[in-house]
């Protein structure tokens, strides 16, 4: 690993949400992040960030500080879907954080201590979150993101042979391995299901930033590797602030990887002190949970 490697970074996890007024509640009231940002989109993005659908949608941007130092969560609604049917590819979120476990306790909001000092909640649509009860670091609260695989030796030399991860752990007894960029960015670990993966209709994406002159020969090497690529390098537009290049690649189990261009990606990603307002107001606009009551209907499972 090059300088080139150690200036990529761990930025979000993308989530698909059903309830955005019940997940604002969970990542704002319970975990005590911020709307780092919030766009509206009048038809399905290019790299299918929604997911594989093309009406309206929006992004919110959520996380305990700016994007170019903690790892944050994307939320991605689409108007018209109402759940979405969790598989066993994402396995949680990790963070230290007393604030949102007593904030929990408050709200009523269910909550299973599963070790000494950790507990497992659930965000709307399933997603598990696990909350160390120790006062939350200075630096990035997340620790890291868990992903079931079905082969934990093939996803770690994907993920450290190709993708140039160092390897932090690993435990074959327990199967399952940490890995990371760097030592003060939210990990990945990857823990075999017993099984193959299943992706659900949920199934989620986590998203990397790297040099932009880097993203053509990512390509280039998974061409070469005979791995997938699902968008190959395209540039995205999102109305009134920067374009981002990115490429979308899938591991041996599919989970959904997305590398962004640094550079634009770090003005993209500015947070917008109107973020807040922008989602309560696209929130209190959306009439689709009153118009398909009125029409009898129930939105759509995807």
């Amino acid at each position: 690993t090059g300088p080139a490697m150690a200036a990529r970074r761990a930025l979000h996890f993308v989530f698909k949400v059903g309830d955005r007024a019940r997940s604002a509640r969970f990542y704002r009231e319970l975990l005590g992040m911020s709307v780092l940002r919030h766009e509206e989109f009048e038809e399905g993005c290019k790299a299918s960030c929604n997911g594989p659908y093309d009406g309206k949608w929006s992004k919110t941007m959520v996380g305990y500080g700016p994007e170019d130092n903690h790892f944050v969560a994307e939320l991605t609604y689409n108007y018209g879907i109402g759940d979405y049917r969790l598989g066993n590819d994402f396995l949680g979120i990790t963070l230290v954080s007393s604030r949102a476990v007593s904030n929990a306790k408050k709200m009523g909001w269910p909550l299973k201590e599963v070790t000494t000092g950790v507990f497992e909640t659930e965000a709307p649509g399933g997603y598990k979150f696990y909350l160390e009860d120790k006062e939350q670091l200075k630096q990035d609260p997340v620790l890291k993101v868990t992903l079931g695989v079905s082969d934990l030796q093939k996803s770690v030399s994907y993920w450290s042979d190709l993708l140039g991860m160092k390897i932090y752990e690993k435990d074959e007894e327990k199967q399952r391995a940490v890995l990371g960029y760097a030592d003060n960015q939210c990990k990945l670990e990857l823990k075999a299901v017993g099984g193959a993966v299943d992706h659900g209709t949920a199934f989620g994406r986590i998203a990397f930033s790297c040099a932009k002159e880097e993203l053509p020969n990512i390509e280039a090497l998974m061409k070469k590797e005979n791995q997938k690529i699902l968008t190959p390098l395209v540039s995205l537009d999102t109305p009134g602030k920067a374009t981002v290049q990115v490429i979308i690649l899938a591991d041996p189990d599919g989970h959904e990887i997305c590398f962004v261009g640094d550079e634009a990606f770090r003005d993209l990603s500015k947070v917008d002190p109107n973020g807040d307002k922008l989602l309560d107001d696209a929130m209190a606009a959306d009439n689709s949970d009153k118009w398909f009551a009125a029409q009898k209907m129930k939105k759509a499972s995807a």
